[in-house]
């Protein structure tokens, strides 16, 4: 696709798509709920206090303390994902990259199973040692790849293959002492990714921490571009690399462990929605990063919605974002021969 949809009639659309696509989902769920009175509740949440109440205690708590921060946990981990992706596709200079190519997804999942063994499926624990070792794996990878104070981009993709290995070896070992009929189980599941457990507390954690990431990676946008035309070039017009992709792989870890702490591992985002955003907007990652968090939590709100819909007991989300996206990112492949990469 040689001709680009104009950017800001683009950002137009896709925000109102998702606002439309944020509301309609107050509205799944297995306690029905009038879409009025679910516009009114929320409206009353906002202040406007001349509304007449026409919903009971129960429907005020579904909406306030269950689908809403389902909502935006969906909306602003997909959002986050998809940009952490972006980012580390540019300074990678390499389109097949994703979020967990230095071993967060791994790590972290380690440490819940590690959390899992040791503690309740229920605890708090399996999210901190999830978030903690995600860090402890990315900084792992970070530091076993400097050479001479530098970061060669071999070295970090080669040493986040060793840190998942690792990473998934521990998994397997856990896996292998896990109780059959409980621990095994409830290890498995959290590894696949879910929404179900997202509440207030949960959403209140996510949400400020991705917001800071997603402003310090807009604001790199610029940077990001020059970076991508070499690092030579870079270098002459007053970029230092060293310090561009130690910030952009903190931040994105940032926005990975955080989402893995909150909802498990969740794939297929941060390496599909950047492509279809380079092929609406261009590849300059001032414009692709607002587009592509926008196309990842409008993505990851409908994939958690179609889980609500057709089944009772919620699919895991991983397994439905591969059903939807490996077929579509192969579809892309073959129409456009990978001209928008």
């Amino acid at each position: 696709m040689n001709k680009k949809l104009n950017y800001k009639l683009c950002i137009t659309i896709l925000l109102l798509l998702l606002i439309a696509f944020a509301i309609s989902s107050m509205l799944i769920g297995r306690y029905s709920l009038s879409a009025q009175d679910s516009f009114k509740i929320l409206m009353s949440k906002m202040g406007i206090s001349n509304i007449n109440k026409t919903w009971t205690d129960l429907q005020e708590s579904v909406i306030t303390t269950i689908r809403m921060p389902r909502v935006l946990t969906a909306i602003f981990v997909g959002a986050g994902l998809s940009v952490a992706g972006a980012s580390f596709q540019g300074i990678f200079h390499n389109p097949l990259v994703s979020p967990d190519i230095l071993g967060v997804s791994a790590s972290a999942g380690f440490g819940a199973a590690l959390g899992i063994i040791i503690g309740s499926q229920t605890s708090s624990l399996v999210s901190i040692l999830a978030f903690t070792f995600g860090i402890v794996g990315v900084g792992s990878a970070y530091f076993l790849s400097r050479v001479h104070k530098t970061t060669p981009t071999v070295m970090m993709v080669l040493s986040g293959v060793v840190v998942s290995s690792l990473a998934n070896a521990g998994i397997s070992i856990l896996k292998y002492f896990a109780d059959p009929l409980e621990q095994l189980p409830a290890i498995t599941f959290w590894l696949m990714g879910s929404l179900d457990s997202v509440r207030l507390k949960e959403a209140l954690i996510a949400i400020p921490v991705i917001s800071i990431c997603l402003t310090i990676l807009f604001l790199l946008g610029f940077r990001i571009d020059l970076l991508s035309m070499g690092e030579n070039e870079a270098k002459s017009l007053g970029v230092r690399p060293e310090r561009l992709k130690a910030l952009v792989i903190i931040t994105s870890t940032l926005i990975s462990a955080i989402s893995v702490y909150i909802c498990g591992t969740i794939g297929w985002i941060g390496l599909i929605i950047p492509h279809v955003s380079r092929m609406l907007v261009g590849p300059s990652y001032r414009k692709l990063l607002p587009t592509a968090a926008l196309l990842g939590g409008m993505f990851l709100l409908f994939i958690d919605d179609l889980v609500r819909t057709i089944s009772e007991s919620s699919l895991p989300l991983s397994i439905v974002i591969s059903l939807v996206g490996a077929p579509f990112f192969a579809a892309l492949l073959r129409k456009t021969k990978g001209e928008w990469i």
